[in-house]
């Protein structure tokens, strides 16, 4: 699961050097930076959140604002706001697909951080809306994905899913009752929910992300009859 804000703990800025790899193959880190450098290259979810930040004036670079560490349980990741850092959990990321993922929802906290005056630490609410739209529009709520779950074939399926993604990414980040989540989630749902930028819609998949990674690179682009 990709964690929230703080999911992973805190990140240093300043990464030792990488550790040889084993014999016969690759080590945590090594494979971690490879597959981060290939979704930062190839993913349209990524390259769409990747322009929108450069635009907000909050540029993003592999090597300041990522970090491959080894993480505690099964966190996947995790945005530390105290140091603008996407931390990618090198031991719980299983392959490529995985790693798209987490860096999307990861990048759309980051986004979130850039554009708004989010209070990560004390403002339940402020994290829920962000959950609520990192798990809209990640594709944390794909069908694929929720087939994987076993868990497809609801009335409103898709806002379910980010209903319940929301609030269990909370409860894995801040000491809180599930009420106490619940409350926050229902609270901002219906206006963090249709809050697609940058996206302007809901990608459901590669090519939902594609069409609207174009249309966000020809918004302020003006059409005249000559």
């Amino acid at each position: 699961m990709a964690g929230a804000p703080g999911a992973a703990g805190p990140a240093s800025p300043e990464q030792p050097a990488p550790e040889q790899p084993p014999p016969g193959g690759l080590g945590n880190e090594q494979k971690c930076q490879l597959m981060l450098l290939r979704t930062l290259q190839t993913n349209p979810y990524v390259k769409l959140l990747l322009d929108a930040m450069k635009q907000s004036g909050c540029a993003v670079s592999r090597e300041r604002h990522f970090s491959c560490e080894d993480c505690l349980g099964n966190v996947s990741g995790g945005f530390d706001a105290s140091v603008s850092q996407i931390v990618l959990c090198q031991n719980n990321i299983r392959n490529q697909a995985h790693m798209n993922r987490v860096v999307t929802h990861e990048l759309i906290h980051t986004f979130d951080h850039c554009r708004a005056h989010v209070d990560w630490f004390t403002n339940v609410r402020h994290l829920a809306c962000s959950e609520i739209r990192a798990a809209n529009l990640s594709g944390d709520c794909s069908l694929v994905n929720e087939i994987f779950r076993l868990r497809f074939g609801l009335k409103q399926h898709h806002q379910t899913c980010v209903r319940d993604r929301a609030i269990l990414s909370i409860l894995a980040v801040r000491n809180v009752s599930k009420e106490v989540a619940e409350k926050a989630v229902d609270e901002v749902f219906e206006s963090c929910f249709n809050d697609h930028e940058p996206f302007g819609r809901i990608p459901h998949n590669k090519t939902y992300a594609k069409y609207a990674h174009r249309d966000f690179q020809n918004r302020h682009r003006y059409y005249s009859n000559i």
